[in-house]
């Protein structure tokens, strides 16, 4: 697919990461961005970015929206429809996503449901909301993210992955299916699936704020105790340390899983809009997603072993 000047893009999860990332990078083309977040200050932040570095007369609006929930997908929808004077989309990109929910069997069930629900009720909202408006489009394209725990649903040994995982085999299953459904019913529109491997992003920092336990430095009593029985279980002796510690522990590692990815947010942005322009419909994004891909697809009986989770535990390390 040809991404254009002058053509209109739908971005979900805009305010940081690859969602920001991709917004610089369509604007920085004179592609018109319509983006959604629930951090507003967030929001501004990339809108401001984007335009920095866009042509002039480049578009670009936001809006509040929480993509668990149809109604604000649908005020999002119209809300772009109005202040882009259009009546189509020509590309949207599902990028919004949250952690958490890692035990279906001992977890809490409402942080479970709302990992699930942005992270594949959202890709379904949207794409209800903004599928007539691709089809109403000349040429366009529906873009899913999903995960490499789309392919391979563990984080690491003794640790639990179970409503993202879930959330992201659905987002992929679903654009396999879309396939042959767009080609039978609407062939100028195409879809893709983006498995990311570690992306350097604040998806960490920003889960906890969406399920309401805040920053790591922030978290209660209660969350502390959560977090460190699923270190010490994952085999490290936090057992008897201060809940600060924890609490400090905790944002450490956020902050790295940010910093020190192997794959940056722009990057990766860049390698999913070639993947878009190339006309491809599966965009794995980093070394380790491709070389879990393969050791996957080589041995899927054995996948959940143990070596495969060390092996990309050693790679995000």
């Amino acid at each position: 697919m040809d991404i254009r000047a002058g053509a209109i893009a739908v971005v979900t999860g805009g305010a940081s990461g690859i969602g920001r990332a991709l917004c610089r990078q369509l604007a920085a083309a004179g592609v018109h961005v319509a983006a959604c977040d629930l951090d507003d200050d967030g929001m501004a932040g990339t809108r401001a970015l984007a335009l920095e570095g866009a042509p002039p007369g480049t578009r670009f609006t936001t809006f509040h929206a929480d993509v668990s929930r149809e109604a604000d997908v649908l005020a999002f929808r119209d809300a772009t429809l109005a202040a882009h004077a259009t009546d189509h989309v020509d590309l949207v990109l599902n990028n919004a996503g949250i952690g958490g929910g890692g035990s279906f069997v001992a977890g809490d069930r409402a942080e479970w449901e709302r990992t699930f629900g942005v992270c594949w009720g959202g890709v379904y909202n949207v794409a209800r909301a903004f599928l007539p408006l691709l089809v109403a489009s000349r040429e366009a394209m529906l873009v899913n993210v999903s995960s490499v725990n789309g392919f391979w649903a563990a984080l690491r040994a003794g640790i639990p992955h179970t409503a993202y995982s879930a959330a992201k085999f659905a987002v992929k299953g679903f654009t396999e299916a879309l396939i042959t459904d767009l080609r039978t019913n609407a062939p100028h529109v195409k879809c893709a699936v983006v498995m990311p491997g570690h992306i350097g992003t604040s998806i960490m920092r920003n889960s906890g704020r969406v399920h309401g336990y805040g920053d790591a430095l922030q978290m209660s009593a209660e969350r502390v105790a959560v977090a460190r029985e699923q270190i010490v279980k994952a085999g490290f002796p936090v057992a008897g340390l201060p809940d600060d510690t924890i609490r400090a522990l905790l944002h450490q590692r956020a902050e790295e899983f940010r910093d020190k990815a192997p794959t940056t947010a722009e990057q990766a942005a860049t390698i999913i809009l070639d993947g878009v322009r190339a006309g491809r419909w599966r965009i794995l994004v980093g070394d380790d997603a491709h070389e879990l891909d393969r050791r996957v697809r080589a041995d899927p009986e054995h996948a959940y072993d143990g070596g495969l989770q060390e092996v990309f535990a050693s790679m995000r390390d």
